[in-house]
């Protein structure tokens, strides 16, 4: 059963009129009719009632009508959901951010996408630690992730870098120092500082630590697994953060975010994704990126 006799046979049954239904199909009538009469021979069954005055559909035409309308949709829409894949305009992206990018970077993209690209399926992953987002990025779980790497190895990884930002010093709004224009290291000497994990759980803690310890502090260690309990443990008096400048979109009661006097500490934040990427996850690759700059 081709697909044309379908479409031929469905506008002939909505004008029940050869001359205008092959005016419409822009084809003579003789080879309309050839049409439905290979079509009636396929579906071994009469379709159509045919006088010179009229045409009316039979039980079977009325029955194949329905069906060809179902038949005729699903094709097209196949063939523009093939397009928009192909085009990267559709399809599911699984796109993960370490936590420290989360409040400031994921809303945005997000929006942008929703706006850009609404027929993309959008899965969000956020508030996660960076050597957690590059396993699962090689594990096939996520198809883009926005890191930050420190040390952690991406050579078999695409990457784009997204920007650099400073180190800022979180500290709990009733602190001596909280009106301060800047907050020398040396003066929080004492006071515990509150990080990501430590060994391979955490890119951000290795550079903390060595941060305070060249501001010759060897603060204790409270480690936190998300930035957004980070804050409010700062928050809640227990010590000092130090974290990337795009933490302070999180806007907590309670602590005040302020400038370093010691060395500036740039922290770079990344895009990466497994080489040779389906189309839509190269156009979201590319929103992130346009986003974030």
């Amino acid at each position: 059963m081709e697909l044309r006799h379908l479409r031929s046979f469905v506008v002939l049954a909505e004008e029940r009129h050869f001359g205008r239904a092959a005016a419409r199909l822009h084809i003579a009538q003789p080879a309309l009719s050839q049409q439905l009469r290979q079509l009636e021979h396929e579906v071994g069954a009469r379709l159509m009632e045919r006088s010179t005055r009229r045409v009316s559909l039979t039980e079977a035409g009325r029955l194949l009508r329905t069906r060809a309308h179902e038949i005729i949709h699903t094709v097209d829409r196949t063939a523009d959901d093939i397009g928009l894949l192909a085009a990267g305009r559709a399809g599911r992206v699984r796109l993960g951010f370490v936590g420290t990018a989360t409040y400031d970077v994921l809303p945005r993209v997000a929006q942008r996408i929703r706006a850009e690209l609404p027929d993309l399926e959008l899965d969000l992953r956020g508030e996660l630690l960076g050597p957690a987002l590059l396993d699962a990025l090689r594990a096939d779980e996520l198809d883009l992730a926005v890191v930050r790497p420190g040390d952690l190895p991406l050579d078999d990884l695409a990457t784009v870098p997204l920007r650099e930002e400073p180190l800022v010093v979180v500290l709990p709004s009733g602190h001596a120092l909280a009106d301060a224009r800047e907050v020398r290291l040396a003066d929080l000497a004492g006071t515990p500082v509150i990080t990501h994990p430590s060994g391979r759980r955490s890119s951000m803690q290795p550079l903390v630590l060595e941060t305070c310890r060249r501001a010759g502090l060897d603060p204790d260690v409270i480690e936190i697994g998300e930035t957004g309990t980070l804050v409010v443990f700062v928050a809640a008096g227990l010590g000092f953060g130090l974290v990337p400048a795009s933490v302070r979109a999180l806007r907590l009661d309670g602590v005040v975010y302020l400038p370093l006097a010691d060395e500036t500490v740039r922290v770079p934040l990344v895009l990466a994704y497994r080489p040779d990427p389906a189309p839509a996850v190269r156009r979201v690759a590319a929103l992130v990126s346009d986003v974030v700059h």
